[in-house]
């Protein structure tokens, strides 16, 4: 996430709560869009509590997560030791981290809310830490869900939609999906649907590199 050190205090004490935010579990669109994926080097981008860092890790992924919590990290960090794995934890805050370059074989940036500016510039730096064949795999508040969905934030400057991720992220990747999916949440007054923004990008293979023995 990208902010002000209260802000960062703000989610350190949210995180210090006995449960966790967001639960164990991975989000279940991830677990849709890159499970079929072969484990390499993933980065998650502003990946608090780690529930879907320590999914990836557990499935044989090399998992740097990066946030500006260090109490989410530290929660990242144990609950991948409660699955047998590990996680490289990055402290810092997005506006400012500049990843390696053309080293990951995925990149997620999930439900990251901050001004269209912020997450432009983060994009531009996510897609250039792809490696060539690498997954970009965005899911954030749609602006749509204010108007025709439920909960989520209420401030239109930090939601996104589909074609302004695409817009953002420039020439360079091979866009597979740029659409809106609906999330149902569960509330005391029944099932309720929320609207999200999902964006899957593919940095493309190098031509140069000969598959082993051809």
């Amino acid at each position: 996430m990208c902010a002000s050190a209260t802000d960062a205090d703000r989610w350190d004490q949210r995180y210090s709560a006995p449960d966790l935010v967001w639960g164990a579990e991975p989000n279940r669109r991830l677990v849709d869009e890159v499970g079929a994926l072969s484990p390499g080097r993933a980065l998650d981008l502003g990946g608090g509590e780690g529930r879907n860092a320590a999914w990836l890790a557990s499935r044989g992924w090399d998992v740097t997560i990066v946030d500006f919590s260090r109490v989410g990290l530290d929660s990242a960090g144990e609950m991948a030791r409660q699955q047998g794995t590990a996680l490289t934890a990055v402290h810092a805050d997005l506006a400012d981290y500049a990843p390696p370059e053309g080293v990951f074989d995925l990149v997620l940036i999930m439900y990251l809310q901050v001004p269209e500016q912020t997450l432009a510039a983060v994009l531009r730096r996510a897609s250039r830490a792809l490696a060539p064949g690498g997954t970009l795999l965005l899911i954030g508040h749609d602006r749509d869900n204010m108007a025709h969905g439920f909960g989520g934030p209420q401030d239109p400057a930090i939601l996104q939609s589909p074609q302004q991720v695409v817009d953002a992220l420039g020439t360079g990747l091979q866009v597979e999906s740029a659409t809106r999916i609906e999330r149902v949440v569960s509330t005391a007054d029944g099932p309720r649907t929320a609207i999200d923004a999902l964006v899957r990008a593919r940095r493309p293979p190098d031509p140069t590199r000969r598959a082993h023995g051809a």
